[in-house]
């Protein structure tokens, strides 16, 4: 009971010592001094949060246990960003040019919050295109390397030569196919997501027990229906594993074709920030690019388990 009541409360405790500490303690001179201490604003802002998580778990049974489940993770990360702001911009133990206070760092969504979300929306629409194409292909490619064994035969020696070369790799060739930058990452994109849901789908489709279709062919099924009632249900979780799999690809070729000629986008401005030796603008933007990735997989998974209930809470993200 008292090791539950430690595991409530440790939100609050950690932004509480996060907050003294930040107080007390003055940033270094050899710092650049911020607009204002966005720091300590997003410790308040923690604070009354956790507080609130707080009063809510007493009274509300699944608000107790989410937070007894990630409250402690919450904390730890609080007690991580108290550390990292003692480093760089209390004490300045690192350069203060490549780490800079974090302060600065997000006081940059506050200054220049449009430019990001611009970034944002032309990075999630060039994601959108490609990650579209791309899973469409690699669903279909798949299904018929499971399921037909002439196109395997001469799918399989492009899937294996093409496939393991990272998309990025293409990115002299392709510039020079394409009329613009912008087709030639949607391109790239569309490589990185096609792989791994190809192999996975084929591979999910050659792993089912053959007592399914045996099953099927009992009671009458033809081809057609054992491929969309039999074959391709069995195989989702291989293809949700491909998609897990090709999200994370999808995005470092985001970030490295945006850095080839985009005018926009989280590649482009990581790449532009750097140029001006703008680290906290920098730092900013990985970031806003992790919340991003974050959220992407989380509505995967949250789309996984509506379409695998039977397999709800074996993978979480």
């Amino acid at each position: 009971m008292i090791f539950d009541w430690i595991k409530r409360s440790a939100c609050i405790a950690s932004v509480a010592f996060a907050i003294i500490l930040d107080r007390l303690i003055l940033v270094s001179d050899k710092q650049p001094k911020a607009e204002a201490p966005y720091f300590f604003y997003l410790l308040c802002i923690l604070g009354v949060i956790s507080i609130i998580w707080f009063v809510a778990a007493v009274f509300n049974e699944k608000a107790k246990n989410k937070l007894l489940s990630v409250g402690p993770v919450i904390a730890g990360g609080i007690l991580l960003l108290n550390c990292i702001n003692l480093i760089c911009s209390k004490f300045a133990l690192l350069p203060v040019l490549f780490f800079p206070s974090l302060d600065r760092v997000f006081g940059v969504f506050v200054s220049d919050y449009q430019l990001l979300l611009e970034c944002v929306a032309s990075s999630f629409k060039l994601l959108f295109f490609g990650y579209l194409i791309g899973g469409i292909l690699g669903i279909l490619s798949g299904i018929f390397i499971g399921f037909n064994k002439t196109f395997a035969y001469w799918m399989n020696p492009f899937t294996k030569i093409i496939g393991p070369i990272p998309a990025t790799s293409w990115s002299p060739l392709v510039l020079s196919l394409f009329t613009t930058s912008y087709q030639a990452a949607i391109f790239m994109i569309v490589l990185s997501v096609w792989f791994p849901i190809t192999v996975m789908t084929s591979n999910g489709i050659q792993n089912i027990p053959q007592s399914y279709f045996e099953v099927a062919d009992t009671f009458g099924a033809k081809k057609r229906y054992k491929i969309l009632h039999v074959g391709i249900p069995a195989a989702l979780p291989s293809v949700f594993l491909g998609l897990f799999y090709a999200t994370t690809g999808a995005f470092v070729t985001l970030i490295t074709a945006e850095m080839f000629g985009c005018k926009l986008g989280i590649g482009w401005y990581l790449n532009w920030q750097k140029s001006m030796m703008l680290y906290s603008n920098v730092y900013a933007g990985l970031i806003l690019l992790a919340v991003l990735c974050n959220v992407v997989l989380k509505l995967l998974f949250t789309f996984r388990e509506k379409a695998l209930s039977w397999q709800k809470g074996l993978i979480k993200w």
